[in-house]
C-alpha cells in the first residue's frame, strides 16, 4: 500500500467522495425502494407476497454474504472488491429497471444484494486504511455525515423521481451514480489488504446462511412449512459448520462476551421492528391515506433529522455513563410513536395524525442507534471491533429481513389488501401493535442484560459510534483497527 493520505488533499477527498457515494446507492435503493411498492404492484400486477420478495430479495442476499464480502476485500484488495460490487450493483439495477415481470424483479434484487455486499464492508475500511491517522476521525464524520445527508434527502427525492419518471428511473439512477464511484476509485483511491488475511474463505458457512434464510423466508412469505423447516435445519447446519471452521464468518468466539450476546438480543428485536414498520407504513400512507409518493417519502423525513440531530449526543452519553439507560429508553419511546401511528387512517392530516408518530418514533430510535454500536464495539476486544460490528450489521439486516417475510401474514395482510383501504388499515394497526411488542422486547433485554458500566471510549480519532448514522437498515460496519 502506498504513504497514506492527507484528508485536504485532492486524492484523499476523492477517497470519501467515493466511499460516500458508493454506500449512499446501497442506503437509497432502500429506502426509495420502499416508497416505490405500490407503482411496483400496480404494473407488475404483483399481490403482497411479491413486493415483500422485492425487498426480502435484496435483504436475503446482503444479510447472507456482507461478512464473506468484506473477507473479499480484506483477502484479494479492499478497492478491487468495492469496485467490483459497485459494477455489479449497477448491471443488477439496469435488470431491475428493465424487469418486466416480478419475477424477473425479485431475482435482480437478489443479483443487486449481492453487489451490495461487496461493496458496503469496504466503505469505511477505504477510509481508514487509505487515510492518515489523525485525518481519519475527521473523514469517517464525513462519511457518516454526507451519508446522513443522504438518508434525509433520499425519501423525498425517491418520492419525486416516482411520481415524475416512474419506479423504473430508482434503479436507472444508480447507472450514473456507480459510474462515478468506479472512475473516483480507479483513479484516486488507493488499494489496501490486510497483511495476514485468512488461509481460507469461509465458503461453506455463507453457503449455508444463504441457503438457510432463503428457505425459512420462502416458508414464511409463501407460507410452505417444508421450506422453513428446512431453512431452520441448515441454519442449524451453519452454526456447526462455523464452530468448526478455522476462518468461520461468524467466530464462535465473539459469544462468549454476555455483553455482545445481549446487544445483538436487542438489535434482532428492535431492528426487526423497524423492518415491518419501513414496509408498511409507506403503504399506509399511499394505499390507504392516500398520500402521493412524494408526501410519504416527506412524511418519514423527520424520523432522519431526528437521527442526525441527537443519536451523536446519545452515543457519546453512553461512552460516559453506559449504554443500558439509552438502549432502553430508545426503544420504549419508539412503541410509543408506532401506538400514536395507528392513528394514521383514511385522508389522515399530516399534522395530527402522521408527524406526532413519525416524530416520536424519530426520537426514539435517535437515543438507541448509536449506543447499541457502542454497546457492540465495548463488548470486544478492539482487534475484533471489525467483525463484531460486521456480524451486528448481519444480525440486524436478518431481522429485518424475517420481519418483512413473516408480518404481513400475522396480521392478516393479502394481496386483496392492497384494494381495500380499510382492510389494510386494520392488518396495519396489528402489525404495528406486534412491532410495539417487539420494541419493548428489545427495550426490556437491555434494561435486565446491558451492563450499566461504559463501555471503553474510543480514540477520537477512529469514534463511529458518536457519529450519527441514518443507515436503519443496519448498524454501519466499521474497520477493523488491527488490518489498518
Amino acid at each position: 500500500m502506498t504513504e497514506p493520505l492527507a484528508l485536504a488533499s485532492a486524492r484523499g477527498r476523492w477517497v470519501v467522495a467515493a466511499t460516500v457515494l458508493g454506500s449512499s446507492m446501497a442506503l437509497l435503493d432502500g429506502t426509495v425502494v420502499n416508497i416505490a411498492l405500490p407503482h411496483i404492484g400496480e404494473e407488475l400486477g404483483s399481490g403482497v407476497a411479491g413486493l415483500q420478495w422485492t425487498l426480502s430479495g435484496y435483504t436475503l442476499a446482503l444479510a447472507s454474504l456482507i461478512l464473506l464480502g468484506g473477507a473479499l476485500g480484506d483477502r484479494w484488495g479492499r478497492r478491487r472488491v468495492f469496485v467490483w460490487g459497485t459494477v455489479w450493483f449497477a448491471v443488477a439495477s439496469l435488470l431491475c429497471g428493465i424487469a418486466p415481470d416480478i419475477t424477473f424483479l425479485v431475482v435482480a434484487r437478489i443479483l443487486q444484494g449481492v453487489g451490495a455486499a461487496l461493496l458496503t464492508p469496504g466503505s469505511l475500511a477505504i477510509i481508514s486504511a487509505s487515510l492518515r491517522e489523525e485525518d481519519r476521525g475527521a473523514a469517517i464524520g464525513l462519511w457518516s455525515g454526507l451519508g446522513g445527508v443522504a438518508g434525509a434527502i433520499g425519501p423525498l427525492f425517491g418520492g419525486w423521481l416516482v411520481e415524475v419518471a416512474g419506479w423504473r428511473s430508482v434503479f436507472f439512477l444508480n447507472l450514473p451514480l456507480a459510474a462515478l464511484v468506479v472512475w473516483a476509485s480507479v483513479r484516486h483511491v488507493p488499494e489496501s489488504r490486510d497483511p495476514h488475511p485468512p488461509e481460507r474463505l469461509d465458503v461453506l458457512g455463507s453457503a449455508c446462511a444463504v441457503l438457510g434464510l432463503g428457505g425459512l423466508t420462502y416458508g414464511l412469505i409463501e407460507m410452505n412449512l417444508v421450506a422453513g423447516v428446512v431453512g431452520g435445519l441448515v441454519l442449524c447446519l451453519f452454526v456447526v459448520v462455523e464452530r468448526r471452521s478455522p476462518s468461520a464468518v461468524v467466530p464462535p468466539s465473539l459469544f462468549r462476551s454476555r455483553m455482545f450476546v445481549a446487544a445483538n438480543l436487542v438489535t434482532l428485536a428492535v431492528y426487526a421492528a423497524l423492518g415491518g414498520v419501513f414496509f408498511l407504513l409507506v403503504l399506509q400512507l399511499q394505499l390507504v391515506a392516500g398520500y402521493s409518493p412524494v408526501a410519504a417519502g416527506v412524511a418519514t423525513v423527520p424520523i432522519t433529522l431526528a437521527l442526525l440531530l441527537f443519536s451523536s449526543r446519545a452515543g457519546r452519553y453512553a461512552q460516559v455513563h453506559g449504554p443500558r439507560l439509552p438502549m432502553t429508553a430508545g426503544p420504549a419511546v419508539a412503541a410509543v410513536g408506532l401506538v400514536l401511528m395507528t392513528r394514521i387512517g383514511v385522508d389522515a392530516s399530516y399534522l395530527t395524525d402522521v408527524l406526532p408518530g413519525v416524530l416520536v418514533f424519530g426520537l426514539g430510535l435517535s437515543v438507541m442507534v448509536a449506543p447499541l454500536t457502542a454497546a457492540v464495539l465495548g463488548s470486544v476486544p478492539v482487534e475484533q471491533s471489525g467483525i463484531a460490528s460486521g456480524v451486528n450489521n448481519a444480525v440486524a439486516r436478518t431481522s429485518q429481513l424475517l420481519a418483512v417475510a413473516a408480518l404481513p401474514g400475522i396480521a392478516g395482510i393479502g394481496t386483496e389488501a392492497l384494494v381495500d383501504p380499510g382492510l389494510f388499515s386494520d392488518g396495519f394497526t396489528i402489525a404495528m401493535y406486534i412491532c410495539v411488542g417487539l420494541l419493548l422486547l428489545g427495550a426490556a433485554i437491555a434494561a435486565v442484560l446491558i451492563r450499566t458500566p461504559a463501555a471503553p471510549p474510543m480514540p477520537e480519532t477512529d469514534s463511529v459510534a458518536c457519529k450519527p448514522h441514518c443507515d436503519l437498515t443496519g448498524p454501519a460496519v466499521q474497520p477493523n483497527p488491527a488490518e489498518n
